[in-house]
């Protein structure tokens, strides 16, 4: 298998990396201020889907950096869930670290439906 560096990856998949390993630690950050806030912020629903958001993406984020022929599954799961997460998230009302998470999340579920329909 041929080594690839960001130089040899299209430049919209460098950018959906890096937008997935944003949302991976944006959505950390947010369980951990959702968890201090408590009340529907730390309902289990809102703080699984979060985590598992954060999931797909280093999963996703991990796939294309390894050159993996299935990023474009991958990809299209993860758009899916950051796309749920950035409503979840919004649904809090006006919060500023909620509105963060959200924008991050509706960026990258963007850039990864892009590369699912890119394969």
């Amino acid at each position: 298998m041929t080594h690839h560096s960001a130089a040899d990856r299209p430049q919209a998949m460098n950018d959906c990396i890096d937008n997935c390993v944003q949302c991976h630690a944006i959505c950390l950050e947010t369980i951990n201020y959702c968890l201090t806030k408590g009340g529907a912020h730390a309902a289990p629903e809102h703080i699984s889907l979060m985590a598992t958001c954060a999931d797909i993406c280093a999963t996703s984020a991990d796939a294309m950096l390894r050159g993996s022929s299935v990023h474009n599954v991958i990809c299209g799961a993860c758009a899916e869930i950051c796309r749920q997460c950035a409503a979840d998230c919004e649904s809090m009302g006006d919060d500023a670290q909620m509105k963060r998470c959200a924008d991050i999340c509706r960026r990258c579920a963007e850039s990864c439906a892009a590369m699912a329909a890119a394969a």
